[in-house]
């Protein structure tokens, strides 16, 4: 039972720099400024919810043995853990204190979910007009599609790219997409 609690685990590590990848990607200027996503907090929670949703699905989606496939959830989870423990910080920062942190956490984590659930599916089938739909309502608040259309293109593409590149190769540093509008 110690050997295990005390096992080294890299991909606790890996996690860190994979969600580092994901933040650095989601700041980039031209989701804000080609996109027309609004650079307040809640829609840069959303982009970095979509990013990490991203890179755990190919992780999770690794080809190969079972082995291959083990390594890829547990990366993945590493990236996931990273996300909420990067959440659980931010909020500190921000003030809040031990007596709401947990409400807190709890609120932030249903919205979490709640985006994962519904932006995995259209991610995985590739359905456009679906994503664009969740991507409306919850990055820019609005009803209309056609506003998100560019940003659901761009998540499908990075879905195309990312499944393009080795494990290592995402290990590494992710490569992105451009962003177009």
């Amino acid at each position: 039972m110690l050997k295990t609690l005390f096992k080294k685990r890299p991909a606790l590590g890996v996690g860190d720099t994979l969600y580092g990848a994901a933040v650095a990607q989601a700041r980039q200027p031209a989701f804000y400024a080609r996109l027309g996503v609004d650079d307040r907090i809640d829609a840069r929670f959303e982009l970095y919810t979509l990013h990490v949703l991203l890179l755990i699905l190919r992780l999770r989606d690794e080809p190969g043995e079972r082995g291959a496939q083990e390594r890829g959830a547990e990366v993945g989870q590493s990236l996931f853990d990273a996300y909420v423990s990067s959440l659980d910080h931010a909020l500190r920062e921000l003030g809040v204190g031990d007596v709401s942190m947990a409400r807190k956490m709890r609120s932030l984590g249903e919205a979490l979910y709640g985006r994962m659930t519904a932006y995995e599916a259209p991610i995985r089938e590739a359905d456009a007009d679906a994503l664009a739909d969740a991507l409306a309502r919850n990055v820019y608040a609005v009803e209309d599609r056609e506003t998100a259309a560019p940003l659901a293109d761009y998540a499908l593409r990075a879905r195309v790219a990312l499944a393009d590149q080795g494990f290592d190769a995402i290990l590494g540093g992710p490569e992105w997409p451009e962003i177009a509008a």
